[in-house]
């Protein structure tokens, strides 16, 4: 019987320590991750802004002639009414008792 007593006494011993230094370090190792997501968020963003600017040297003059749409390709229309009034949304079925 004593040594169930001090093996239970020593397993709530370890359980409150681990718990005590889980409380301590995760929220630590948490914020790691989190700067490190936010660092990489932040490369990527600058890379996708440095990127699209060299790509793109006539930007200025984009934004001088903001409002305008200039189209390169209009796809030739179709008929609406191209659909043959046989083909339509009703189904034939039969009920079954």
């Amino acid at each position: 019987m004593p040594e169930l007593l001090s093996f239970l006494i020593t397993a709530i011993l370890i359980l409150y320590i681990i718990r005590a230094l889980a409380r301590i370090f995760l929220p630590m190792l948490f914020q790691n991750v989190v700067n490190k997501a936010q660092q990489q968020q932040q490369q990527q963003q600058n890379y996708r802004q440095n990127y699209s600017q060299n790509a793109n040297p006539n930007a200025n003059q984009q934004s001088s002639s903001q409002g305008k749409i200039k189209v390169d390709y209009v796809p030739p229309q179709t008929k609406k009414g191209s659909i043959p009034d046989s083909e339509g949304d009703f189904v034939d079925y039969e009920e079954i008792k």
